[in-house]
C-alpha cells in the first residue's frame, strides 16, 4: 500500500504542560492518505449498522458527572459500580490487581464482558474509563478522555445483547465473539513512560499470554477520545495496517470515510501491550482536541465540546468493522 504524504511535519505533543505526560505521544503528519477499500464478501449484503448516539451522549454525561475518576478515589468506585449494573445478565469477568507506581500501591480493575458468537476466534474492543490522579483538585472531569470511551462500550453491550444468533439459542451472535474491556489505569500517574502508564493493560496483556487468548484474537479495537465534535479519527500508525484500512473500508460503506486519517502518526494507547505480543490492533482516536490540542488533559475536557454525531461516527463505523471481521 503507497501513502501519498504532503504537508509540514509537526509534532503534537500532549507533555508540554508541566507533569502532563501526554498518554498519547503523537508524531503527526499532515497527510492526504488513500487506502485501498476491502470489498465487501460476495454475496453479503448486511444493514448499516447504527448505534443510538443520543443513549451513548447520555452515557457520557452520566459518567462525566461523577468527576474525578482517578485509581482509588470514590468517583472511580462508583464508576465501576455503573458500569457493573449496566451489564446486568451478561456474562462478566474482573482483572483486578494492586499496582505498584511512582505515587504509591492503587487498586485497578479491567471490566470485561463477553458476548459469545458462533465462530472460533474474540474480537475485543477497549476503552478506558479512569482519569488522570496528576490532575486531582482540578476540577478535571475527563468528558472526552475517559467519558466518550466508557459511554461507548456501554452502548456496544446494548447493540451485542439484541444481535443474538437466530438459531433458536438465544446466547450466541453469528461471527466472532466480541469481548468489551473497560480498561483501568491508561493514565500516567505521574509522568507518562514505559511503566508510569498503561497499567490495566499491561497486566491483562500479560495475563493473557499467559492463558492462551491472546492467540484467539483476530483482533483487538481501541476506542478512544471519539467524542470531540470536530471528529476527526488519525491513522495511528502503531497497529496493523490491514485493520486500519478495515476501518477505512467500513468509514467509506457509512460515508464518514472524511471524518478518518486526514492526518497519521504513531500514538500510544491501550493497544501497545497486546500489539507488541503480536495481536493485530487499532487505535480509535482523535487527538487533536481543540486548536492545537488544547483541551486534551485540561479541566476544559467538558460535555461542551462533544456532540452526539462524533459518537454515531465513531459507533456506527467499528459496528461495521465488526460485521466485516465476522466475514473473513
Amino acid at each position: 500500500m503507497l501513502l501519498s504524504l504532503f504537508g509540514l511535519v509537526a509534532i503534537l505533543s500532549a507533555c508540554s504542560r508541566g507533569t502532563d505526560a501526554g498518554p498519547k505521544a503523537f508524531f503527526q503528519v499532515a497527510s492526504q492518505i488513500k487506502t485501498a477499500p476491502s470489498p465487501s464478501p460476495e454475496g453479503t449484503v448486511a444493514p448499516l449498522p447504527h448505534i443510538d448516539a443520543k443513549r451513548a451522549f447520555q452515557y457520557t454525561r452520566e459518567v462525566t458527572a461523577f468527576g474525578e475518576r482517578y485509581m482509588g478515589n470514590e468517583n472511580h468506585k462508583k464508576l465501576e459500580r455503573y458500569i457493573i449494573d449496566h451489564l446486568k445478565g451478561d456474562q462478566v469477568e474482573d482483572d483486578a490487581f494492586t499496582a505498584d507506581t511512582v505515587e504509591g500501591k492503587f487498586p485497578v480493575r479491567n471490566i470485561i464482558a463477553k458476548f459469545p458468537g458462533t465462530k472460533d476466534g474474540i474480537i475485543v474492543i477497549m476503552g478506558h474509563y479512569d482519569t488522570n490522579y496528576w490532575l486531582r483538585g482540578t476540577g478535571y472531569v475527563g468528558a472526552n478522555d475517559g467519558g466518550s470511551s466508557t459511554a461507548i462500550l456501554l452502548e456496544y453491550a446494548n447493540q451485542l445483547r439484541g444481535a443474538k444468533s437466530g438459531d433458536g439459542s438465544g446466547k450466541k451472535r453469528d461471527g466472532y465473539s466480541v469481548w468489551l474491556v473497560w480498561t483501568d489505569g491508561e493514565e500516567a500517574v505521574k509522568t507518562w513512560s514505559d511503566t508510569d502508564s498503561l497499567y490495566g493493560t499491561r497486566h491483562l496483556a500479560e495475563k493473557w499470554e499467559k492463558d492462551g487468548t491472546l492467540k484467539k484474537i483476530k483482533a483487538l479495537i481501541v476506542m478512544d477520545m471519539i467524542g470531540d465534535a470536530d471528529l476527526d479519527i488519525q491513522r495511528n500508525t502503531s497497529g496493523a495496517a490491514w485493520l486500519l484500512d478495515l476501518i477505512y473500508a467500513a468509514a467509506e460503506r457509512l460515508g464518514y470515510q472524511s471524518h478518518f486519517y486526514a492526518m497519521q502518526g504513531s500514538i500510544e494507547d491501550d493497544h501497545l501491550p497486546f500489539m507488541k505480543r503480536g495481536v493485530p490492533t487499532a487505535d480509535v482516536i482523535d487527538l487533536d482536541y481543540g486548536y492545537n490540542n488544547v483541551f486534551h488533559h485540561t479541566p476544559q475536557d467538558t460535555m461542551d465540546k462533544l456532540s452526539p454525531n462524533s459518537l454515531q461516527i465513531a459507533g456506527d463505523t467499528i459496528l461495521e468493522t465488526v460485521h466485516m471481521l465476522d466475514q473473513r
